[in-house]
């Protein structure tokens, strides 16, 4: 159960691994390499979440690359224009892990596909396959803070859904927020039928996205690119925006958003952005007017 290595993913393919949307880590090799691995967003310098390599599968030809959507999320059109013509054997997931904090790794130069782990980072990461919450657990971290080069940072691991990726948590120290300042996007009133159908516009501020994440009617006509919404639940959401719609392609995670805040018809959704492809939503009441 050791955990030595991670694997660079770039967006939006490991967001939807995290969120459970993708299990089929398409590459243009083969690999031999099977068992625990951490998953690390590219360029973030952090492991986001862990996964087990089961299988490398033969490379698909076109027709089983458009019909193995399920699996890879990677659009017909990408697929069709040869944008992916190289990417196309299946590595296989399983079993996957989303961190709730990620954990920082040194990135040794030259590493573009595989990463290794110091002593320190293996040692947290076992620590959640093996569930630190438990007395063992707790003895396991006082030794590995002994031997370990790096800070380790406590992490405990809580229940899930076994259906969906198990979310285990890593909790940070304490300290000063370094969030920067959130851009306003927009402002979108609510009316009985966006409760009723849970959705929301994003008419009046379109075009204060980047282009790249406006898709088409359909999930085969997807766009490039994802945002991260972060609505504030348990599991942040990896969508695109439907044009024709003007709204997150993804809705499942909208009822209970508006749930959870108490909203009603004349309230505002809020959308902000910290960054060009993460956005949060919260609700302002009609009242707070």
């Amino acid at each position: 159960m050791n955990v030595t290595r991670g694997l660079i993913i770039a967006d939006p393919w490991v967001g939807h691994i995290l969120e459970g949307r993708k299990d089929w880590e398409m590459r243009s090799q083969a690999t031999a390499h099977r068992g625990w691995f951490g998953l690390i967003r590219k360029g973030s310098g952090q492991v986001m979440g862990l996964a087990r390599l089961v299988d490398c599968g033969r490379a698909l030809s076109e027709s089983e690359m458009i019909d193995s959507f399920e699996h890879h999320r990677i659009p017909d059109t990408m697929i069709r224009n040869g944008e992916v013509s190289k990417w196309v054997i299946p590595w296989k997931l399983a079993d996957i892990r989303r961190l709730d904090r990620a954990i920082p790794y040194e990135h040794k130069s030259g590493a573009v596909t595989w990463v290794s782990f110091s002593a320190g980072v293996a040692a947290q990461l076992q620590l959640v396959l093996e569930g630190s919450a438990s007395q063992s657990g707790v003895e396991t971290l006082a030794r590995a803070r002994e031997v370990a080069d790096d800070k380790l940072i406590p992490i405990s691991s809580s229940p899930t859904d076994p259906a969906a990726p198990r979310r285990v948590k890593a909790t940070l120290p304490t300290g000063p927020s370094s969030e920067a300042p959130e851009r306003l996007l927009g402002r979108s009133r609510l009316s009985g039928g966006n409760l009723r159908n849970n959705h929301f516009y994003l008419t009046d501020f379109m075009n204060d996205f980047p282009a790249d994440i406006i898709g088409g009617r359909n999930r085969h006509e997807a766009a490039a690119r994802e945002v991260t919404v972060d609505w504030g639940g348990p599991n942040l959401v990896m969508t695109d925006i439907d044009h024709t719609k003007r709204m997150f392609r993804a809705r499942g995670w909208v009822r209970q958003f508006f749930a959870a805040s108490g909203a009603r018809e004349g309230d505002f959704v809020v959308v902000t952005s910290p960054s060009p492809y993460q956005v949060r939503v919260r609700v302002e009441h009609a009242s707070a007017f």
